[in-house]
């Protein structure tokens, strides 16, 4: 049971969130900063609920207390003289959530159900341990998703037969990582792997860098030259983007998947070959048969098994393994030794739209390192190098915040501005962009706002 620390020297308020909570969470109580300490020293606790005012003492300074003891300290700040600038203070120094009296139960409840999963991210990560890092790392292949347990699922089951594997998914999913995986952990693996970008290679060369060619076959071919099937005899061959060749092609590398036999370029002579076939595609192949773009019999061919590569969008529990992984690969090849990683750091990147998912991952996390000063990686780092409207599009609309049943829709809209205007670092202009209102109108609404809390204190 995650346990919980509710510091405030109100008994009553004590009383009732132990009351609301204690089903929930081992909830253990402080009515000042030696208590709050002594509770915090002696257990493991996930968050902790810190009024502000602690009769005569300062709950900022118990607060810096706390970090002191562990800087990774999930602490929800609740006071009863909340101002705009008393909240950004706060957030500034690191507190995790910021709340006023009266309490809304349900959004603490919330907060509070953020807050442990908060916690427990921050003790997965721990970038320094060999057993954090390798924890989820099994040929090359990383994630605990079950669509990546699946996958390595399958893969033991395939691993030793020679049917046909199709891999699909988008552009930088990591569709290669499985086709190495089959090869290295099947009864081929003592033999050649090769792969080939279908892409990559102009068409009118690809013919002779799979099949080979024989001298004088064409202008530059001035001895023969074994293609990529002969190359990786008793191996694997593995060809990358297959929905790129060219229909006269196709016919060809059925022909040679079929029967086990290929003709170089120029060449009579045919020579038989034994090679697994892993094809790879970020295309819908079946929509291209549709349209007279790629034969029939050789999609039915190649897609005897197909395993599919989901977008990291679609398993964002992978992201943390895998920013363990590149955070720990990029630190030795470009000499930067990373002593920490802020939770913000991580927050960032499962916030950011990875449309070009774990290539543009790794990208962002070679560049935050390449470009870091110190030996800490923090959520400035993936910012600061991420254009305006960029951080706009891909940050600010992922931000949530608790809207409960009943609020009035002003109190929603005051909600909504301030967290947007935290979330834009406090510029004004930037806020009214986002929300789409004008300068005039938000600086209105933050003054009438911060008048409003001054007559309340």
């Amino acid at each position: 049971m995650e346990k919980i620390l509710i510091v405030d020297d109100d008994e009553a308020i004590v009383e009732s969130l132990k009351f609301a909570f204690k089903n929930q969470y081992k909830v253990y109580l402080a009515y000042n900063s030696k208590e709050a300490l002594e509770h915090y020293t002696n257990n493991e606790i996930s968050v902790t609920i810190l009024d502000l005012k602690l009769g005569n003492e300062d709950g900022m300074e118990l607060y810096t207390k706390i970090k002191k003891i562990n800087p990774e300290a999930v602490v929800i700040i609740v006071t009863a003289y909340g101002t705009i600038k008393s909240s950004i203070e706060a957030i500034r120094s690191g507190v995790f959530h910021y709340l006023t009296k009266p309490i809304d139960i349900k959004e603490l409840e919330f907060l509070i159900a953020k807050g442990t999963e908060v916690n427990n991210l921050y003790k997965q990560i721990n970038f320094l341990s060999a057993e954090s890092r390798e924890k989820y790392v099994k040929d090359g292949i990383i994630g605990k998703s079950n669509a990546i347990k699946s996958i390595l699922n399958t893969i033991e089951k395939i691993k030793d037969i020679d049917s046909k594997v199709l891999i699909t998914g988008e552009s930088g999913t990591g569709k290669s990582l499985i086709a190495k995986a089959i090869h290295r952990q099947g009864n081929r693996r003592h033999k050649k792997f090769y792969a080939i970008n279908c892409a990559a290679i102009p068409k009118n060369l690809l013919e002779s860098e799979l099949f080979g060619y024989k001298k004088g076959a064409f202008t530059g071919a001035t001895t023969d030259k074994k293609g990529y099937f002969e190359l990786a005899h008793e191996g694997t061959l593995f060809l990358d983007e297959i929905g790129d060749i060219e229909l006269g092609l196709q016919g060809k590398l059925l022909q040679a998947i079929q029967e086990n036999v290929i003709t170089p370029v120029g060449s009579k002579d045919s020579i038989v070959v034994d090679v697994r076939i892993i094809t790879a595609t970020n295309k819908d192949l079946l929509n291209l048969v549709k349209e007279e773009k790629f034969r029939e019999d050789l999609y039915y061919r190649l897609n005897v098994i197909n395993i599919h590569m989901p977008a990291l969008r679609d398993r964002p529990e992978d992201i943390v393994p895998l920013a363990n992984y590149f955070i720990y690969k990029y630190s030795r090849l470009l000499n930067k030794e990373i002593r920490k990683v802020e939770y913000d750091f991580i927050e960032t990147l499962e916030k950011y739209e990875l449309n070009g998912n774990v290539r543009e991952l790794e990208n962002l996390v070679e560049r935050a390192i390449a470009l870091v000063e110190g030996d800490t990686l923090t959520k400035k780092d993936i910012l600061s190098h991420i254009n305006k409207d960029e951080k706009s599009e891909k940050f600010i609309n992922k931000k949530l915040i608790p809207i409960f049943v009943g609020q009035t829709l002003e109190n929603i809209e005051k909600k909504v501005i301030e967290t947007t205007y935290i979330e834009c670092n406090y510029n004004q202009r930037e806020t009214a962009r986002i929300l789409g209102i004008t300068d005039r109108t938000i600086r209105n609404k933050l003054k009438r706002y911060i008048e409003e809390e001054s007559k309340s204190e």
